[in-house]
């Protein structure tokens, strides 16, 4: 199996070798054999790298520890749900699952684009399938899931505590799914710049893989989030880690893209700042890789240390140099057809929206690499905290929403004031009637937060009010009930009405963290059982500690879980944290259940309105006698005593042990949060993936019709006539 797997990665590397030779031999030559060649090549490394997939998860299932990686990240005592994601928990294996992700992705638009695009499409392969060498040969050559261990083992060291969680393990596809979607206009991007064909062609070719990457990075980013809220004891879900911070980069700058990609399909403006944030979203997609696999950033999420900083270094280098060159050198065929005609006009709003995107994104950027950047100056690491991300990326988040209240219903070219009095007059009373609601009802205390409640209800305000124009418009020349006729008109403007959903959910989610940021109660305190702590108005009451020995299937112990039972206003609630053993056999038998990697296990009661957190961390401290002398006294034992025999007896130590803590517990200290409204961020996050799909969704031909002249007749003149499909994330 092994070597079965190491001869899918040589064919699946000669195959992008010999692809990238046909591609560009074939577009040099004008030779179509070639070209389709070069495709074939493209399936035929899709198709290898995919036998490759299956044979390593195959050894994970089976707990085959002949692989180095299956031994150092798998066990027999790992869940088979586990065992089939934990091979994207290892550095070799997310590569391969990096690399299998591209080969389908690119596998699938050069099969959509065999018959168009015949000038772009060599060089699109070409590129493609040289980031397929690349991931192929730093797994031949450097990190390969194919690896025979050392030394057979009858146990494997087991996947990594924190990672078993449902969102966790779903959460590394969705992001590479993302990443290497990205991959696919960076590639069309490439071969427009190098055969100057740069009208709009490619860009409506690529979109719907380009919203389908910004779907998947975007629910890759929120599952981490959630993952970090509901399984870390730190009581939050972002910490602008460089990892998450890594992410987030790519997915800023291809949601400016997105928007002002309408500019230049409908007025041919743009293209030199589109091609840009096409290629920039790429490197940076490179760039998230990088920093996972690099070690040079500190980080919850990286692999740590490793051989593969040098190769990736170099790729960035490859791709930020060839971006530079050829935009540069194709500063003509980039001019714009037309130049912005004011500065109210839609066009204006949607420039001034990319600006503050990017914007963002390089606060992001500046303060993932200042450590770097501080210690090769100074020779002294220094970290940026969460407060001055906050300080910058606040103010440019309440513009961001202002924007999206205006640019979707602003008009084309130039904007009156009549215009501005029909489309904004409405949603800014229902705004300012939000905010007169709001501090009626007593909710003060932070004018960023109260501020983004206020833009937010202007969002939905013009959103509504865009549905129920059109709707209006559809009923009266198709005379159809409002609930027909609202899904009629989604139906035959998908794009346009998919991008309105996504700015309810995105404005769903800025609410939902300025809530919960601004006005959540947190308050750590140690309590014994039967004491009680106030948070937020609710009374947290520590009932009484529990203890548990955890084993696996096959009998070996797995976890001891010590875990305390709570009421939180009367409503009982649950946590604990659960530890496992080290596999540093340095240690003592007993210790090393304590010495391991350990989990929360948080109690959560989540409502829309507001969620009840609670994390609990036992005294270990107190313990250390009672687990030295379990240390000596099996010791003491343990040449006496059958493998089976060992088992058992560390068992009963372990059992005395949990029970003792059960009777006699040490003070337990407590996290308990009350966060208003985090379960908006998730149900935002639900709605703008849905919006997303919704606007990428290829609509059946014959449904976009263009409006007669009797139906903008009987509209009247209180309702606008919709505009041709255009509205995409912001």
């Amino acid at each position: 199996m092994i070597n079965a797997g190491h001869a899918c990665l040589i064919v699946a590397f000669a195959a992008a070798l010999y692809g990238i030779a046909a591609s560009l031999y074939g577009a040099r030559a004008r030779r179509r054999d070639f070209v389709a060649s070069g495709r074939r090549a493209a399936y035929a490394m899709a198709g290898a790298t995919a036998v490759a997939f299956v044979l390593l998860e195959a050894a994970f299932v089976r707990s085959d520890f002949e692989f180095a990686v299956v031994a150092s990240h798998s066990s027999t005592t790992t869940p088979l749900f586990y065992r089939l994601t934990a091979m994207w928990s290892s550095q070799e294996g997310s590569l391969l699952l990096w690399l299998f992700s591209l080969g389908l992705w690119s596998s699938i638009i050069l099969f959509i684009t065999r018959h168009k695009l015949r000038a772009l499409a060599p060089y699109a392969t070409a590129v493609l399938l040289g980031f397929g060498a690349f991931f192929a040969g730093v797994m031949l050559f450097g990190e390969s899931p194919f690896t025979r261990a050392d030394r057979i083992v009858a146990e494997g060291a087991g996947l990594n505590p924190l990672l078993r969680d449902p969102g966790m393990m779903i959460h590394p596809p969705m992001l590479y799914s993302g990443y290497t979607l990205f991959a696919v206009p960076f590639a069309f991007g490439i071969a427009a710049l190098i055969t100057r064909r740069l009208d709009a062609e490619w860009i409506r070719s690529t979109r719907p893989f380009t919203l389908a990457a910004w779907c998947a990075l975007g629910f890759g980013i929120v599952l981490g989030a959630r993952w970090s809220y509901h399984e870390l004891d730190w009581g939050g879900y972002w910490m602008w880690d460089p990892v998450e911070n890594a992410s987030l980069m790519p997915w800023l700058t291809a949601t400016a893209f997105l928007h002002s990609v309408m500019i230049q399909e409908r007025r041919g403006m743009l293209r030199t700042w589109n091609v840009s944030l096409v290629l920039a979203t790429g490197v940076l997609s490179i760039l998230g890789t990088f920093l996972v696999r690099s070690g040079v950033l500190n980080s919850i999420h990286a692999f740590g240390a490793s051989t593969l900083g040098v190769p990736f270094l170099i790729l960035l280098a490859v791709m930020i140099a060839g971006s530079i060159f050829l935009v540069a050198t194709r500063h003509e065929s980039l001019k714009s057809e037309h130049r912005l005609d004011s500065l109210l006009s839609r066009e204006a709003v949607f420039l001034l929206n990319n600006f503050v995107l990017v914007a963002m994104c390089f606060v992001v950027f500046w303060g993932t690499f200042f450590p770097l950047i501080a210690e090769a100056v100074t020779g002294r690491q220094r970290n940026i905290g969460p407060p001055v991300y906050e300080r910058f990326i606040v103010p440019l988040a309440l513009i961001l929403v202002l924007l999206t209240a205006i640019g979707p219903v602003i008009a084309w070219r130039r904007a009156t004031a009549s215009n501005f009095r029909r489309n904004l007059g409405k949603p800014a009373i229902f705004a300012v009637a939000v905010l007169v609601a709001l501090l009626a009802f007593g909710v003060s205390g932070s004018v960023t937060a109260l501020i983004m409640f206020t833009f937010g209800a202007f969002v939905l305000g013009t959103v509504v009010q865009e549905f129920w124009r059109g709707t209006r418009a559809r009923r009266a020349v198709a005379k159809e009930a409002v609930p027909v006729a609202l899904v009629q008109l989604v139906k035959r403007n998908r794009r346009r009405y998919g991008g309105y959903t996504v700015h309810i959910g995105i404005v769903v989610i800025f609410v939902g963290v300025a809530a919960s940021s601004s006005f959540k109660d947190v308050r750590d305190v140690a309590l014994r059982p039967g004491e009680t702590a106030i948070v937020g108005g609710r009374e947290f009451t520590y009932v009484k500690p529990t203890s548990e020995l955890v084993a696996a299937p096959n009998g070996r112990l797995e976890r001891i879980v010590f875990g305390a039972d709570l009421r939180v206003d009367g409503k009982p609630m649950h946590t604990s944290k659960d530890y496992f053993p080290s596999q540093d056999t340095s240690l003592g038998p007993v210790s090393r259940f304590f010495d391991g990697e350990a989990t929360t296990e948080v109690a959560l009661d989540a409502s829309l309105g507001e969620d009840t957190w609670a994390a609990v961390a036992p005294d270990i401290a107190k313990l250390r006698p009672q687990i030295d002398e379990g240390d000596e006294v099996f010791d003491k034992a343990a040449d006496d005593l059958t493998g089976d025999q060992a088992n058992e007896f560390l068992a009963v130590a372990l059992q005395g042990l949990t029970d003792a803590y059960a009777e006699n517990p040490p003070p337990a200290r407590f996290r308990f949060e009350v966060n208003p409204l985090v379960t908006w961020i998730w149900l935002g996050s639900l709605i703008a993936v849905l919006g997303g799909i919704l606007a990428g969704w290829p609509a059946k031909r014959g449904l976009t019709k263009i409006t007669s002249a009797k139906y903008a007749a009987r509209v009247g003149k209180d309702v606008r006539e919709p505009e041709p499909a255009e509205s995409v994330p912001a």
